[in-house]
């Protein structure tokens, strides 16, 4: 069989950019307006068509998101989008909305649909009838085990795609209505305020600021707020099950995220053919360095346990490193320009995730600002140079112990 294909998000050009850099096999990305990604900072339809041709000149694919739930209101603006898509050509358009696959099979036919999560595909019939239909990958349904999936990839022949890490929405596949309710802001149309993150108490009618508590907890309830998906361990499981693309979740997340993930998942997706398949302790090592609410397996081993909420607040985020900065050149001399995101001093010891490498720690010896200038410290949106370990290269993270 043919490993899984690794899917990261690109949610703007450094992302990309990183993604790439860190062995992801595609991308998905998207405007902001029809991805599900209203906050973001995402492309202008300009710069997806460059980043389309900088994906395409990397020998990787671009798959392009317009799986909101429409409104007669976006209608014509996704008729414009998928024009521009037929001339820009990506490899794929992910949606959920039936008039909209109708309006891509119309105006855009060369163009691979793929069905998104959001479509709930929970069964083979469901998928069966997306088959008929001429998608040509269907994004499975984040409520389903792994016996289920290896159900319907024995009654459909097109390709198979799932979420093996990163946040999982309460309700099903991200069809979420509390974001509306509680902040006027619609999850469906991109701008879901993760009010399941949020903290919840309990208090009756008649006894107004008077809260009981759902769990012997005095720091209140997070009962909506699960752990971080994350199927390292099973990945073989979900190969042979016949999963085609190994999908990594990004609404919202930094290059510090994406990066460790990227290349984590890389790794082991290149060691399925490893019999047998082992997990590595530097994997988990690197997964827990960017932020985290701790893991789960979510529905894949069958129901999701209570312990994989978090119910005490002192552990919804987690972080082992920090990110530092960026490499943007490496020099001759073995020195780099690094893009400063946090503040950095000399004498500060630092680890950089070098592609392909274990993570190497290394002491700062001295900065020097962009002018040539030795400084002692330096700060977040500045470019410094320093000396960077061997084999360091343009985009790899830099990162200090918390």
């Amino acid at each position: 069989m043919k490993l899984p294909e690794l899917l990261a998000p690109a949610g703007n050009s450094e992302k990309l950019r990183v993604a790439l850099h860190y062995g992801a096999d595609a991308v998905y990305l998207g405007l902001s307006e029809f991805s599900l990604r209203a906050k973001s900072s995402s492309f202008s339809e300009p710069e997806l068509q460059n980043a389309i041709k900088l994906i395409h000149s990397a020998s990787k694919k671009a798959y392009v998101t317009i799986n909101i739930f429409p409104h007669n209101r976006d209608i014509g603006l996704i008729k414009d989008h998928i024009s521009f898509l037929a001339a820009a050509s990506p490899d794929g358009v992910i949606i959920s909305d039936i008039g909209v696959f109708e309006l891509m099979t119309k105006l855009a036919p060369q163009i691979p649909v793929h069905i998104s999560t959001q479509a709930n595909i929970t069964n083979y019939q469901s998928a069966r009838f997306w088959q008929r239909q001429g998608a040509s990958r269907l994004v499975l349904s984040r409520e389903l085990s792994i016996e289920e999936i290896s159900s319907i990839r024995e009654q459909v022949s097109i390709e198979l795609e799932c979420f093996v890490h990163g946040s999982i929405c309460i309700s099903y596949s991200g069809r979420c209505y509390i974001s509306s309710f509680l902040a006027n802001r619609a999850a469906n149309e991109g701008l879901c305020t993760n009010s399941c993150r949020w903290q919840y108490t309990l208090m009756e009618e008649k006894r107004p600021g008077e809260y009981f508590p759902v769990y012997e907890n005095q720091r209140g309830s997070y009962i909506l707020s699960s752990k971080d998906l994350c199927m390292l361990s099973h990945l073989d499981k979900l190969y042979r099950a016949g999963i085609n693309s190994f999908k990594i979740e990004g609404r919202i997340k930094g290059i510090n995220y994406l990066s460790g993930v990227t290349g984590v998942y890389r790794e082991a997706i290149d060691s399925l053919s490893d019999i047998p398949y082992k997990v590595r302790e530097s994997w988990l090592h690197t997964l827990k360095m960017s932020s985290n609410r701790g893991f789960t397996t979510g529905m894949f081993l069958g129901e999701h346990p209570q312990s994989d909420y978090n119910h005490d607040s002192s552990e919804i985020y987690t972080a082992t490193h920090a990110l530092i900065g960026i490499i943007r050149a490496v020099n001759p001399d073995g020195t780099g320009e690094v893009s400063l995101r946090n503040n950095l001093k000399a004498g500060n010891k630092i680890v950089c995730q070098i592609k392909n490498q274990q993570n190497t720690e290394f002491e700062v010896s001295n900065i020097k600002d962009i002018e040539g200038n030795e400084v002692i410290s330096a700060h977040n949106e500045q470019t410094v140079v320093i000396q960077l370990p061997a084999k360091a290269s343009v985009n790899d993270i830099i990162r200090r112990k918390s």
